[in-house]
């Protein structure tokens, strides 16, 4: 699908409302981290209640749409809708324990490697990729190991949440990957309530084969889990994909990986969860390798194509 030919210029708007979402996203870890509950628990109520505040909307105003999902060449759609709603179930069923795990800096900079995942996504489905993205690839990878090697002195527990956290940005680029398929030609109301109910539904069987609890747990623990839900779960992505409007995809995956910082900053300032100093060099270093990804993988497909390119795929946050 294209992209606009034409976009409207930035406004005081549009930067008030990215800098809203960076904020809504960067919260999210620490309040995964700080909430009293197992984290299938969060993550399910996470987007349970995501789907309760959405549906009401989307049944009133996109009920025809639903109805071509389930007949002919809609199914096709509505499939890839089911996937990534499969895909993103992944993300949190990984993602989300690892920041119990580790620590919410390590967590949250491992999880933004999505866009390399996506790079390699790109590969496997036979597009071919410039040595620049090869190379932030490389710089991302050395910082990520740089961040996971300052966890092996600390604890067993801390790597197996680096190595969930670095799963559910891959499981994140499926996602994506998916989700660039689906929204081709599906609102993203209707995909959104479609992907957060399969979501949703996938972590309730999980949540009770696994015998997780549910229910029980204290005030402030509950007040997290709202504060996910209307922070990183629709603020967030809602002001992201209102930016979307007047900034390009690109450059909005760009912005999201300030999420990295920003969770390590309300770590430390909320929890007291210092970042290491090794930690912190290869949080930078793999910040820099996923911007190369995508800054200069973006600016050589530009170059390579005399026509208008497909758009890019609408990055996830938490």
């Amino acid at each position: 699908m294209p992209p606009p030919s034409h976009r409207p210029s930035e406004d005081l708007l549009t930067t008030g409302a990215v800098g809203l979402a960076v904020v809504a996203v960067s919260s999210s870890a620490p309040l995964i981290a700080y909430a009293a509950a197992p984290a299938l628990a969060i993550a399910f109520w996470r987007n349970l209640l995501a789907v309760a505040v959405l549906s009401p909307f989307s049944l009133a105003r996109r009920r025809a749409e639903f109805r071509r999902l389930t007949v002919g060449a809609g199914r096709r759609e509505g499939l890839f809708c089911v996937l990534s709603g499969v895909a993103l179930a992944g993300h949190f069923a990984t993602w989300v324990p690892s920041a119990q795990l580790t620590s919410v800096a390590t967590s949250t900079a491992l999880v933004a490697t999505q866009p390399v995942w996506q790079g390699l996504i790109a590969r496997a489905q036979g597009r071919r990729l410039p040595m620049v993205v090869w190379i932030g690839i490389a710089v991302a990878v050395g910082g990520a190991a740089i961040a996971t090697g300052t966890d092996v002195g600390v604890s067993g527990t801390a790597v197996l949440g680096d190595v969930l956290a670095l799963t559910g940005g891959m499981f994140a680029a499926v996602y994506t990957a998916l989700g660039e398929r689906a929204r081709a030609s599906i609102s993203t109301t209707t995909y959104t309530t479609i992907c957060y109910g399969i979501c949703a539904l996938i972590l309730l069987v999980v949540c009770l084969v696994g015998g997780v609890r549910l229910t029980g747990f204290d005030g402030r623990t509950w007040l997290a889990i709202l504060a996910l839900v209307a922070g990183a779960q629709l603020l967030g992505h809602s002001m992201f994909n209102y930016a979307l409007q007047k900034i390009s995809a690109t450059t909005v995956s760009v912005l999201i990986l300030l999420e990295a910082p920003g969770a390590a900053l309300l770590g430390w300032a909320w929890l007291g969860q210092l970042p290491r100093p090794y930690a912190l060099l290869g949080m930078a270093l793999l910040l820099v390798g996923v911007a190369v990804v995508v800054l200069g993988g973006s600016r050589a497909a530009r170059r390579a194509a005399p026509v208008a390119l497909p758009a890019d795929p609408t990055p996830l946050n938490d």
